[in-house]
């Protein structure tokens, strides 16, 4: 695994919040001089040749500023960019897979919703940090199906690595995630919406405790 710290601000990109290359790169470098030092990419789209484009981009970007990159449900873009690990759902390939493909350091982190026995099977298969979701209603994914707070208490006391709380998560309702459990808070548009995003990373990192950002 990795030697970056898992703690923190998580954010991911939105190829709608960013429509093209620049300013991808422009709202990323913005959130990482805010303080960022955890981001996942996430294109849904086909074309391979701008996604692996744009994740390359941010790797050079991220390693500048020693922040983590993570790539969203494709372990060959992950191996392709160089990336420090990959985000895998449900239905995204295996553990397994990742780890052969990425090696013993790679990041890799698993969507578990609202499943702590989705969390322990991807603790099994060596998952390095698990996520939970979504906690409020989420612009990304409205549908998703709610997750308890209460989740996040029994994580902390049943599992042995990272959690990572996700949906719909604004600087005014992370604290109660944050005091619930989780290690970071993944975020899109409450970041990289926001007028002043520097100002909008450090707002969200100053809401963890310090000892868990060292």
């Amino acid at each position: 695994m990795s030697q970056f710290s898992l703690s923190g601000l998580y954010g991911i990109t939105d190829s709608k919040l960013m429509p093209d290359d620049q300013q991808m790169l422009t709202q990323v470098e913005s959130a990482l001089r805010g303080g960022m030092k955890i981001l996942q990419y996430r294109d849904k789209s086909t074309d391979s040749d701008k996604r692996l484009r744009q994740a390359s981009a941010l790797k050079t970007l991220c390693q500048r500023y020693d922040a983590l990159l993570l790539i969203n449900d494709d372990t060959d873009l992950a191996l392709a960019c160089c990336a420090d690990g990959v985000h895998l759902g449900q239905s995204d390939g295996s553990i397994a897979r990742a780890r052969n493909t990425l090696g013993a350091h790679a990041v890799i982190g698993v969507t578990c919703h609202d499943s702590l026995a989705l969390a322990r099977q991807a603790i099994s298969e060596g998952a390095d940090y698990v996520a939970f979701g979504a906690f409020f209603p989420s612009k990304t994914k409205p549908d998703a199906k709610p997750a308890s707070h209460s989740l996040l208490a029994e994580a902390r006391r049943q599992l042995d690595l990272p959690v990572v709380a996700i949906g719909g998560i604004t600087v005014d309702n992370a604290h109660q995630l944050i005091d619930a459990g989780a290690d970071m808070v993944a975020v899109i548009h409450a970041l990289f919406a926001a007028e002043d995003i520097p100002q909008r990373a450090r707002a969200f990192q100053q809401l963890f405790p310090i000892d868990s950002m060292e």
